[in-house]
């Protein structure tokens, strides 16, 4: 399954960021980017795990075999905790990773996580939320966010690839905590569409 934004909100959102001639640029010459995405958050986060540190070639062919042994796609928590942390690793997570996993599974079961809290809560109180499992990051969450929940206005600003994109289109020369506040500081004119910038600054950054 395909998430996509509304057609109305994407129009909306190129017109405000060409205002920034840069970006302008990115967006005439790169489509959005869009990815097939789970059926719940907590699928997602698990998804997300699995292709942490490795190649997606990698993670393909692990993940595959999770959801084999799972028996389908729309696995539950209750499902995954059925197994032992032995046979989940025999697909080939790292220890740590089969950890996060059973964190993440059992987060979700001691906390009756229902699907539609998520619309009540603010991208902070999800952050907050998500991160108290012990595995989850602040990235992963973002990545959430944007890919699952379709939050029009998540900035990433400590990933590599937006990184590297704003240090060579922007000619950033900073490090460090001082890149993070000069991204920020440019990022802040494309509120409250930080998350369509994001995905342009990725395709543009696949091509370059």
């Amino acid at each position: 399954m395909t998430r996509l934004h509304p057609p109305s909100q994407l129009l909306k959102a190129k017109k405000h960021l060409s205002k920034d001639p840069i970006l302008k640029g990115v967006i005439s010459m790169y489509p959005i980017p869009e990815f097939p995405k789970s059926q719940t958050v907590f699928q997602e986060l698990v998804k997300s795990i699995a292709y942490q540190q490795i190649s997606y070639k990698a993670a393909d062919s692990i993940f595959a075999r999770f959801l084999i042994l799972m028996g389908n796609e729309n696995f539950l928590p209750e499902d995954l905790v059925h197994f032992s942390e032995e046979e989940v690793r025999s697909v080939g997570f790292s220890r740590p990773k089969t950890k996060y996993i059973f964190n993440i599974a059992q987060y979700f079961i001691d906390n009756e996580v229902d699907e539609e809290v998520w619309e009540a809560l603010s991208n902070d109180e999800i952050i907050e939320l998500l991160t108290t499992i012990k595995g989850v990051g602040e990235w992963t969450v973002q990545m959430i966010l944007m890919f699952q929940l379709l939050r029009p206005d998540v900035f990433p600003s400590k990933d590599l690839g937006i990184q590297n994109a704003m240090i060579n289109l922007y000619k950033l020369k900073t490090e460090k905590r001082q890149l993070i506040n000069d991204m920020e500081k440019i990022a802040k004119k494309w509120k409250p569409y930080r998350s369509f910038a994001s995905k342009y600054l990725w395709a543009w950054k696949r091509e370059n």
